[in-house]
């Protein structure tokens, strides 16, 4: 059986989603698709707007066949270590043959050679580097800026006219990164690439059937706003009927959608009551910037105000987010630093599994590295120091995750540790939450 990995966050998962999961199925001559998938939290340093477990009911249905859940610390983190995390899950269960990520370059030649280079890293890339990150800017566009200096006196390839600009979009970005992870594994995961087609990732218009998850996501948020949680029509086309079904449940039921904002009490009031000691020590901060989120906790009085006060051209939104959630589930900066130098996640935890991921889930159990979880709350006093802690950062964020829920009846703490798996069968009114 040849098997198939994808990493995805699918918030939500859209009809691109589902291009990309059918092309590469056809690419790869796969026999099963193996998911891994961010939980709660998502890479941007946001919430997702529908909790895990629905996302892994959409995918079971939208033909993936097991979904493992990408552990917080790696799925809430720069695109780096987001990749790492997921291509090390992947590579660690055992059962993986190649891996498909969309891109807006479609040529993995190209993406390829640019990986190449930033795994070697040779001296005159990185002197270029040090030198671009001397000026004071946030590291993607210094690293691009390295690249593009250290390719100008180099042999020009059929793609080179292509280079300045792949790194400027984020599905080439974080595809590059899978294939370093791969290389500084030595897996022997073969990559495939498939295309993006239509939009860019975080184009904000509609454009037919396949839009952008961020289109989709500012749409649902816009409804919210008004009382009114729903995907208007332009959203509903843009996404499979199973998605729309699974969407429009969580909010009926009050568990969605859920955004950053939800949390702006939260986490003005925890920045104010951290001192600046503890403050210093949570991931992401370093250059004394825990003075200045807790100036700027001081002096606003919402989410986008203490936003553009801690904001720099260092430190993007998407890195200050990460930051702040980082704050919310406990996450130091001695956790990330442990959790790499001992190999990334720590668990292989199963969200959901069809018929043909059931025989997925038992051959995992015989070649994977990582302890298969279907039941966290068995492992949550485990003697391995590194698997509980993050199994108890995973716990504490769902914990702040469900208070973003409009039903107040379903925002209990420890459901980390209650919820079931999704098993999906042929009827979908068999699927367990």
């Amino acid at each position: 059986m040849k098997v198939l990995g994808i990493i995805a966050e699918y918030n939500p998962f859209h009809n691109g989603h589902k291009y990309h999961l059918e092309q590469s199925k056809e690419l790869t001559g796969c026999d099963a698709v193996v998911c891994a998938m961010s939980g709660n939290f998502i890479q941007r340093g946001e919430p997702a707007v529908i909790n895990k477990f629905a996302r892994a009911d959409i995918a079971l249905q939208n033909g993936v066949d097991l979904v493992i859940e990408l552990p917080l610390p790696f799925a809430m983190s720069s695109a780096e270590s987001f990749a790492f995390g997921a291509v090390k899950l992947l590579d660690s269960i055992g059962i993986v043959d190649c891996i498909s990520f969309g891109s807006e370059q479609g040529d993995l030649e190209a993406l390829e050679f640019i990986s190449d280079i930033l795994v070697n890293e040779p001296a005159e890339y990185k002197a270029e580097l040090k030198k671009q990150l001397s000026l004071g800017l946030s590291f993607p566009v210094c690293r691009q800026r390295a690249v593009c200096k250290y390719m100008e006196n180099k042999p020009a390839a059929n793609f080179s006219a292509a280079l300045p600009t792949v790194l400027e979009t984020s599905n080439n970005i974080l595809g590059i990164e899978y294939l370093k992870a791969l290389k500084r594994l030595k897996s022997n995961i073969r990559p495939y690439t498939v295309e993006r087609i239509a939009n860019l990732y975080n184009s904000k218009a509609f454009t037919g059937n396949i839009s952008s998850a961020t289109a989709i996501r500012n749409s649902i948020c816009s409804a919210d706003a008004l009382n009114t949680p729903s995907l208007c029509s332009n959203a509903a086309q843009a996404v499979p009927d199973i998605s729309k079904t699974v969407i429009e449940k969580e909010f009926n039921e009050g568990r969605g959608p859920v955004n950053i904002y939800k949390y702006e009490n939260i986490l003005l009031a925890l920045i104010r009551n951290t001192d600046i000691c503890k403050l210093g020590k949570i991931a992401g901060i370093s250059e004394g910037l825990e003075y200045r989120i807790k100036k700027a906790a001081e002096l606003s009085g919402s989410f986008e105000e203490l936003l553009s006060k801690i904001g720099t051209k260092r430190y993007t939104k998407t890195r200050i987010q990460r930051i702040l959630l980082s704050l919310t589930a406990g996450i130091t900066k001695r956790d990330t630093e442990l959790f790499m130098q001992y190999g990334g996640p720590q668990y292989a935890r199963i969200l959901g599994f069809n018929k043909t991921g059931r025989e997925l889930l038992s051959r995992m159990k015989r070649t994977s590295i990582l302890p298969v979880i279907t039941k966290p709350a068995a492992f949550k006093n485990s003697c391995n120091g590194l698997l509980a802690r993050m199994l108890e950062i995973e716990a504490q964020s769902t914990d702040i995750y469900v208070l973003g829920y409009s039903n107040s009846s379903c925002r209990k703490a420890g459901q980390e540790y209650t919820k079931n798996m999704i098993i999906y069968k042929q009827d979908p009114c068999t699927s367990k939450f």
